[in-house]
């Protein structure tokens, strides 16, 4: 079981590279001094006007080509560019942007990674080595001693909690087939959080495209399953059609109430995808903002309150992190459960 949420693990972190990028191909503003992007290079006075504005919240909220590690030298951060270097401080990807007429709207991006990416990539192969060796650890331990023990034994604990607690009870009948998808969606939610609270390290479940996706794939794996459960009677959530009621009372009703079916199968993947997106940012941005009153009042004597609020957000933050992965899992769970019972 473990082994294979390894894998899941590593499957959806794939579609996020492009989503991503395209993100960070979004046109700078002068907030951002440190990013250029692909889409359109800072002019050679943002770096000046960021700084004169002192916006460094939103340098570090965003995506972009630029990744900071500790330095032991001051500023004790040194920034890495990803791509290739514009100026004295931009960096922009070395490949263009590609488009995409779609007819309706046209689909712009690049695929070079961004900070974003990078953060994504190591989550899934965190996740997915920490997996895989708890698996291993497990059998063993099981074989020698009947249990597990120790961190396998821990994560045999929330996998068994997670499946059995939130999972199969909500899912419904045959839930199992569903076990391996939620479970790789939570640790890599989690994963993706708790890399986030590191310093110098970036919160990707922060970025809206990367939440779009998980609720897009969840999207995808509601309905899908709802056809596969339901055959032609998945047309019963789609278009609303009582068979008790008479004739123009079904057609009456079929005609108010089937928009709004409609409606709530798209708003079930847009309330996962701003629920987690604007969670992990909301703490992120007042744990900057907190920092951020000790150099504007210049003065260590204020420096006390601010730094003790930070930490305390700090600890709800982590509490955050644990609380929304559950709860991506929990209402997709719910989803998928609901879809596949409509016959009823």
């Amino acid at each position: 079981m473990i082994r294979r949420l390894a894998l899941f693990a590593g499957l959806v972190a794939l579609p996020f590279a492009p989503l991503a990028a395209q993100d960070a191909a979004a046109p700078a503003t002068p907030a951002e001094p440190a990013i250029t992007t692909a889409a359109a290079p800072a002019p050679a006075a943002a770096p000046a006007e960021g700084a004169a504005s002192g916006d460094f919240i939103t340098h570090h909220i965003t995506d972009g080509y630029m990744l900071e590690v500790p330095s032991f030298r001051p500023p004790f951060v040194t920034e890495i560019c990803l791509g290739r270097h514009v100026g004295e401080h931009g960096c922009e990807s070395p490949w263009p942007d590609f488009a995409i007429d779609l007819g309706l709207f046209t689909l712009r991006g690049n695929l070079w990674p961004t900070k974003h990416t990078i953060m994504l990539a190591l989550a899934a192969t965190i996740v997915a080595l920490m997996l895989m060796l708890a698996g291993r650890a497990a059998r063993r331990q099981t074989a020698a001693r009947g249990h597990a023990t120790g961190f396998a034994g821990a994560i045999e604990a929330v996998v068994l909690y997670i499946r059995n607690e939130v999972i199969l009870p909500n899912v419904g009948h045959h839930g199992e087939a569903f076990v391996p998808f939620l479970l790789a969606v939570f640790f890599f939610i989690l994963g993706a959080n708790l890399l986030g609270m590191i310093p110098f390290a970036a919160t990707a479940t922060g970025n809206i495209a990367v939440t779009a996706t998980l609720a897009i794939i969840t999207f995808l794996v509601i309905e899908v399953s709802g056809i596969v459960a339901n055959g032609t009677g998945y047309l019963n959530t789609v278009v609303y059609w009582n068979t008790e009621l008479p004739l123009y009372l079904r057609i009456l009703l079929a005609i108010i109430v089937s928009p709004i079916e409609v409606i709530g199968k798209f708003t079930k993947p847009f309330a996962l995808a701003i629920r987690l997106f604007a969670n992990m940012t909301a703490g992120h941005i007042v744990i900057l903002a907190l920092v951020g009153l000790i150099f504007s009042f210049k003065s260590w004597l204020v420096a006390g309150a601010p730094v003790l609020m930070a930490v305390a957000i700090n600890f709800l933050e982590l509490m955050v992190a644990f609380l929304q992965a559950f709860v991506f899992t929990m209402l997709a769970s719910v989803f998928i459960g609901q879809v596949r019972e409509a016959h009823h």
